[in-house]
């Protein structure tokens, strides 16, 4: 092959054949493609390009892993199967699936020849092993097709040699390399013919979209069989040698820390239990079973320091945002302008998976093994090995797969937790977070306030002012490494707001022509545990948008779908929209209590837009169901997306089908109350998530199809629209538009559980609760 390589074209790309026993194949990211920015536009008052329209979070993501792209690399084994470590956490979001569709694609092999593991902390990726940001397909989409590429280019050169023939006349098919004469060879045979003793460059020619057969399917997902047969295994499912369920007795106020344990040798005491020990956020447990732990933790008489919210509440909280606002731009004396205002206050809501926080560790003298589900498992193991004193190549960190994360798992507080409790305790721990603690002490979305100002003369709005003041949203993880994870958490919040302040300038879009538009941010109040919950800022900042369009509309004399066709500033958004509305039947005949609401979004590369049908009749709002917060009912929702590309339709309409639950959730029902000090929230019985009765009994998820070539982010688009149409569906059906989030907020469902003890016995009546 000619050392001098021509120059490349849209679909050419260098890749490396890594030297080695068996074929390993790895892309060069830095000549990825780049996206499209944004559309012309020819309104009468149109706004200027914003900063997400020339750069957006997606670009500094993708761009942070170019430079590592080449250490990510593909191995074909000797039994012919493909075999690839992503160095990305499946939180049950498909990622498995599109990168072994990826790969299946470009090596012309089938589905279930390939093997998508996850790869544990690998510190000279840097910042190419962060999952956020919906960025996962984004910044690997090019690498793994390229690496896969180089791996079947080799198989192919190897074939040619083999088979007597050239490249060119050979036939790959699943797995088989065919010659004209009927020869054939398997890719396990050639694994190791094609290996190279040296690293040596190749360029390679990616397919064609025409010629795709396995990208753009729809496909089921590769582990479905073993998350539905019981065989998936997530942390606590892991058998490691010593390792006992442990678990933690925590404060009655939040973040508050133990002085001294008033019972220590009484629980000791305790059938199965093994070690009890102070750490620095309670008291640990360790036990034969989770069942003695919890009865341990259920009898530990702790004395506690307050926490640095004690006596605080949500009043409380409220009040200091408020405090905190920007003042919203005077306005021009005119009777010619009109002023349309929102004011909107969100609730905390819990960040809390399905799969509650957890890790296994084991902490020797020298050295440590850490096994957890972690977004960010780079810094996870450079903060452990200084928790531990310890050099970071000292400090295994192995990523796990997890039942859902929704950003939670960008921290790895449980994963630090049980580093530290193993040390103290001089023996493996298998720690396990009750669903208490992920409610009361886990990582959650900030409380804050949003209110929207708009000038509008005649028909034409001349200016849009958007300010968002709120808790702050713990960015201190940084990009997945501890230098920018430093960088974050400099001293008095002063480096995690530079982070808020970027990460909120490159998500946030007024998708319409509306003249001078301005969105700020102000975040205040670091005492809270808090995380990029599924969308971060952008179903506030949506809501509060849109719900005020609808009033600029009704001051206009438009229908809301009209106005958002008018003042739209993007044709893929022109389409979500009028599909929407055709699918949906927007504006057909409806009861009185009940109404459509409409919303539109546009983050990561795609766009959205979301119909629903709410029903707020006294006869819906007031059903009743055991043990069940009913109130207003989405009946139906339509929902269409085009993200660009997309790998795997399915996997994307589930995705789509998870946010709008998210979205319906954060409309109505789901929030955390704070009273003195602590969330009264500790269970999923009352933290109302959107349940199976208030599920719409009609969801139609369309995948448009797409002018752009490549793929854009999914995992967090289906909930900002969906939040902000449920929203304007009930200000519609009701007459009155909703000022704070969830509407139900204010009305207190339940009867706290106690927080000394802090968690709720064991049920033995379980059998009893399935009638």
């Amino acid at each position: 092959m000619s050392t001098s390589l021509p120059p490349l074209g849209r679909r050419h790309f260098l890749g490396y054949v890594l030297g080695g026993s068996t074929l390993i194949a790895a892309a060069d990211l830095g000549l990825a493609d780049a996206p499209s920015a944004f559309a012309e536009t020819s309104a009468r008052v149109p706004t200027p390009p914003q900063i997400p329209e020339l750069y957006d979070l997606n670009d500094l993501l993708a761009d942070a892993a170019r430079p590592t792209a080449n250490l990510i690399t593909i191995v074909i084994r000797e039994d012919g199967t493909a075999t690839f470590a992503l160095p990305r956490m499946e939180v049950g979001q498909g990622i498995t699936t599109s990168t072994a569709m990826l790969i299946a694609e470009e090596l012309d092999l089938p589905l279930d020849k390939v093997e998508v593991t996850l790869a544990p902390a690998r510190p000279e990726l840097l910042f190419n092993q962060l999952t956020g940001g919906s960025n996962t397909t984004i910044s690997t989409y090019t690498p793994i097709r390229v690496a896969a590429a180089v791996a079947r280019l080799a198989l192919l050169e190897a074939a040619a040699a083999f088979l007597g023939d050239t490249v060119d006349a050979l036939v790959a098919k699943g797995g088989v390399i065919t010659a004209p004469s009927g020869s054939s060879v398997t890719y396990g045979e050639l694994a190791g013919k094609a290996a190279s003793p040296a690293t040596r460059q190749v360029e390679v020619q990616l397919k064609g979209e025409e010629s795709f057969t396995v990208i753009g399917q729809p496909t089921n997902r590769v582990d479905a069989i073993d998350a539905v047969t019981g065989r998936k295994e997530f942390t606590t499912d892991l058998q490691v040698k010593g390792a006992l369920p442990t678990m933690v007795c925590r404060a009655p106020t939040l973040n508050g820390t133990p002085r001294r344990v008033r019972n220590l040798a009484e629980v000791k005491r305790m059938p199965g239990v093994t070690h009890v020990v102070q750490v620095s956020t309670g008291v640990a447990v360790r036990a034969a079973t989770f069942g003695q732990c919890i009865d341990a933790v259920r009898a530990l008489d702790v004395e506690w320091k307050d926490g640095p919210v004690a006596k605080e509440n949500d009043a409380s909280i409220l009040r200091r945002l408020r405090a905190a606002q920007l003042p919203m731009p005077a306005l021009p004396d005119t009777p010619l302008a009109r002023t349309i205002t929102g004011d909107f206050t969100f609730y905390f809501r819990s960040n809390s998976a399905m799969d509650t926080n957890s890790a296994v560790a084991d902490v020797r003298k020298d050295r440590a093994t850490i096994w957890a589900g972690l977004k960010s498992p780079v810094v996870a193991q450079q903060r452990i090995a200084e928790k531990l004193g310890m050099r970071p190549d000292q400090v295994t960190v192995n990523v796990v797969t997890a039942g859902g994360s929704f950003g939670r798992r960008l921290f790895f507080d449980g994963a630090l937790e049980a580093a530290e409790i193993s040390k103290k305790m001089g023996k493996p721990v298998k720690l396990m977070w009750h669903r208490a603690d992920d409610a009361r002490v886990g990582r959650g979305h900030p409380m804050g306030t949003c209110r929207v100002q708009a000038t509008v003369v005649g028909q034409e709005v001349l200016a849009f002012n958007q300010s968002l003041t709120c808790v702050e949203t713990d960015f201190r993880h940084g990009l997945g490494e501890i230098i920018t994870a430093q960088a974050a958490d400099l001293p008095a919040g002063l480096g995690n707001l530079g982070f808020a302040e970027t990460i909120f300038a490159l998500t946030q879009e007024v998708p319409y022509d509306f003249g001078a538009v301005v969105q700020t941010l102000v975040e205040t109040d670091d005492r809270f545990n808090t995380g990029s919950m599924r969308n971060i800022y952008s179903p506030d900042v949506r809501v509060a948008s849109e719900l005020v369009v609808d009033q600029i509309a009704a001051t206009m004399g438009l229908d809301p779908l009209a106005f958002r066709r008018r003042f739209q500033r993007n044709p893929r958004l022109l389409a979500v929209l009028d599909k929407v509305a055709e699918v949906g039947q927007w504006g057909k005949a409806m009861p009185a209590g009940t109404a459509q609401g409409i919303a539109i979004h546009k983050e990561y590369k795609g766009v959205s837009a979301c119909l629903v049908e709410i029903d707020c009749r006294p006869a819906t709002v007031g059903r009743t169901i055991r043990e069940a917060v009913t109130g207003p009912r989405v009946t139906r929702v339509t929902y269409a997306v085009d993200v660009g590309l997309a790998i795997n339709p399915r996997g994307l309409e589930a995705q789509m089908q998870g946010g709008i639950n998210d979205g319906i959730a954060l409309a109505l029902t789901s929030s955390l109350h704070l009273r003195d000090g602590h969330f009264l929230e500790a269970s999923w019985d009352n933290y109302f998530y959107t349940r199976q009765w208030n599920t719409p009994p009609q969801v139609d998820v369309i995948v448009m199809p797409s002018t752009e070539k490549l793929p854009g982010g999914a995992g967090e688009a289906g909930v900002a629209a969906t939040f902000a149409a449920v929203a304007c569906a009930y200000a519609r059906a009701t007459g009155t538009v909703p000022t704070y989030f969830p509407i139900n907020h204010k009305e207190l469902s339940f009867k706290p559980k106690p927080v000394v003890p802090p968690i709720p016995q064991s049920p033995t009546n379980g059998l009893a609760q399935t009638s």
